[in-house]
């Protein structure tokens, strides 16, 4: 195994919805295996409720240790993080709790995804109508970390306006920026 990609979706936000789908088609087509962290058994009502957030957060983190506790980072020449939502903050949190050298893509971060020490490792992207993040948590946490962040007008927690139109071609911006940072992986 020489080039990694682990995807770690949302709350409700599974692997083979457009994000995460076509992020890691696209790390696959880099030359990356791809694992997937397919997280079950959140609670409803998280949106809002800091408690439950924490305790979905614990959960999520739990089931990662648990799929990925096999791997064997040491035999990987390059990691990549791809995530989504809540699967940002356990990417990180992951990262760093294991000591791993990680490149990250973070779709539609949480304000929790930047406590954990991902300095200049990532690239971010948030919708400025995204109800789970303030624009100014996401803007003053990557700039705090030096990740560059893609904002998208408009955009809800998917990434997504509502005018379909709009959405695919954002989503093709989105996809051609990840694609570039997958490349410029040792560069």
């Amino acid at each position: 195994m020489s080039r990694l990609a682990v995807i770690f979706p949302g709350i409700g936000y599974h692997t083979d919805k457009p994000l995460l789908y076509y992020g890691k088609k696209l790390a696959a087509a880099c030359g990356y295996e791809i694992l997937e962290v397919p997280y079950k058994n959140f609670k409803r009502g998280t949106k809002g409720n800091q408690k439950k957030m924490e305790e979905a957060f614990r959960n999520a983190m739990e089931q990662t240790e648990e799929m990925l506790s096999d791997v064997r980072w040491e035999e990987a020449e390059e990691i990549l993080f791809i995530s989504k939502s809540i699967g940002t903050v356990v990417a990180a949190a992951f990262a760093e709790e294991k000591n791993l050298k990680v490149r990250h893509v973070f779709y539609t971060p949480l304000k929790e995804t930047f406590r954990d020490a991902i300095s200049g490792n990532g690239i971010a992207f948030h919708g400025t109508a995204d109800p789970w993040a303030t624009d100014e948590d996401i803007e003053d946490g990557c700039r705090l970390r030096d990740i560059p962040l893609t904002e998208v007008p408009d955009a809800n927690h998917s990434l997504e306006t509502g005018d379909v139109m709009t959405d695919l071609k954002n989503l093709a911006r989105v996809m051609e920026i990840t694609e570039a940072w997958i490349r410029s992986a040792g560069n």
